[in-house]
């Protein structure tokens, strides 16, 4: 394959080829989606041959081979992206991590940073503003123009609800938070030595800052994942309901913290150090 069919593609024109081939909304491209999609591509490349069947297969087989990271046999949004937009327009490079993000606590701090009027949601200035502080470079500049184009794509792909603003879910989609760390823990723990057990796994991943205390993005993102156990799609306004409920319940000694001990009365774990 000598050409390249979405060489001029640029942000807007990626957006509407999602929306194309992603056509229940669910976040994917996969079955008859993803052969409609290869399809696509072959006729983009050649558009006199017979497409036939096997050469969709072969195509496909060949391509996600290359670009389906999490062998899944579907395409995410950001695989796509890899896949078909040049370096210099694939905004979603932004969101590719060394390390994933995995911990509530650095998804709720960038949160509370870019919610700036704290109201709950990320409206699009908000966003933009987001997105200008990842695209700034030494010795490079983004005109405002691109920014807002960016912008305006990133509110389309994900604002899921097109309410025009972006709530904890839709950011924790952006950047590809990692599964609720509460999940692994069984909360019925039947003895006394594996609840104190995990309570101090517990407490160690959520106290990043290794004071002994739980504080700022370190109770919001305890809350968040606690929540997100029992009702799966929380706002930010929720969140800021739940927050004030527990440390009401368990900021023992009222300094906006939550002490190990706090967490561990509140829990009904004894004898925790």
């Amino acid at each position: 394959m000598d050409s390249d069919p979405f060489q001029c593609l640029d942000a807007a024109g990626f957006l509407r080829l999602w929306q194309r081939f992603d056509a229940d909304d669910n976040g994917y491209i996969e079955g008859k989606e993803l052969d409609n999609f290869f399809y696509h591509l072959l006729k983009s490349l050649d558009s006199e041959s017979t497409i036939t069947e096997e050469k969709i297969q072969r195509v496909k087989e060949q391509y996600m081979s290359a670009y389906d990271v999490t062998a899944d046999g579907r395409l995410q949004i950001q695989e796509l992206a890899n896949m078909i937009l040049p370096e210099d327009e694939n905004f979603l490079l932004l969101f590719r991590r060394e390390t994933p993000l995995d911990n509530s606590v650095e998804f709720m701090r960038i949160w509370r940073q870019y919610d700036a009027d704290s109201s709950g949601f990320i409206s699009s200035s908000e966003l933009r503003n987001f997105l200008q502080d990842l695209l700034q470079q030494p010795g490079k500049t983004i005109s405002k123009t691109k920014l807002q184009e960016y912008t305006d794509t990133m509110m389309k792909i994900f604002d899921k609800n097109k309410d025009g603003r972006l709530d904890l879910n839709d950011l924790a989609r952006i950047l590809a938070l990692q599964e609720n760390f509460l999940l692994q823990f069984k909360l019925d723990a039947s003895s006394t030595e594996e609840r104190k057990r995990d309570f101090e796994k517990i407490f160690a991943h959520y106290d990043v800052s290794k004071t002994g205390a739980l504080e700022g993005p370190e109770v919001d993102g305890f809350v968040k994942d606690m929540m997100e156990l029992v009702k799966p799609s929380i706002s930010g306004t929720d969140l800021d309901k739940f927050r004030q409920i527990l440390l009401r319940h368990c900021d023992v000694n009222k300094d906006g913290k939550i002490q190990k001990s706090e967490l561990a009365l509140c829990l009904g774990v004894k004898n925790s150090p």
